[in-house]
């Protein structure tokens, strides 16, 4: 029976004694210690997201300038091509509008609004005499013909809004329905006498 108790005894104890060499040897016991499990904090500790409401992110966004470019340099050509653009609201197919305005700030920088997105352009030259208008920024590119306009992605290769007429573009197009200019292989008129 003393051996049985004696066992007991040393039983009880062993776990003790495990903590007292614990608590002398901190450095590897307290490494291989479990971390406190998580508990979230408080409504008192917890941070809140503020949703900003569309209606001001509108209007921060409209009054907001876009920034310019400040290695575009605009030569005379340019902005000679600048007042050839047709600024307001173009309407293009399928329902949608362009809406150009030129800066009053910056001569030759212009404005284009397209289904909420907006571009900053300037002039680049064309070797074909239509007028060009780029947002590097963006990648986008309004090609102004005379008898129509359109939006294009350069980022994505394809048109944002096409057949974009205003009323001097309409103008054109009735005169080259009535007047259709000669195609490009059947030669040259014979000289007027």
């Amino acid at each position: 029976m003393k051996k049985l108790l004696l066992v007991a005894a040393l039983a009880a104890a062993l776990p003790f004694s495990a903590m007292a060499q614990s608590g002398s040897t901190s450095g590897t016991a307290a490494k291989s210690a479990k971390p406190a499990p998580y508990k979230p904090p408080t409504k008192a500790k917890q941070a809140t997201q503020k949703v900003v409401p569309k209606p001001i992110i509108k209007s921060l966004e409209e009054n907001k300038p876009i920034a310019d470019d400040p290695n575009v340099v605009l030569t005379p050509e340019d902005l000679e091509a600048a007042r050839a653009v047709i600024t307001g609201k173009i309407p293009c197919e399928l329902g949608s509008s362009v809406d150009i305005v030129a800066d009053p700030a910056k001569e030759g920088y212009f404005t284009l609004t397209h289904e909420k997105v907006r571009y900053r352009m300037h002039p680049v030259s064309s070797r074909t005499g239509a007028v060009r208008l780029e947002d590097p920024r963006q990648e986008a590119m309004w090609l102004q013909l005379g008898n129509k306009s359109m939006l294009m992605s350069q980022k994505k290769g394809e048109r944002l809004a096409d057949e974009c007429k205003a009323a001097a573009q309409v103008a054109v197009e009735e005169e080259m329905k009535k007047n259709p200019p000669k195609a490009l292989f059947e030669g040259a008129d014979a000289p007027k006498k």
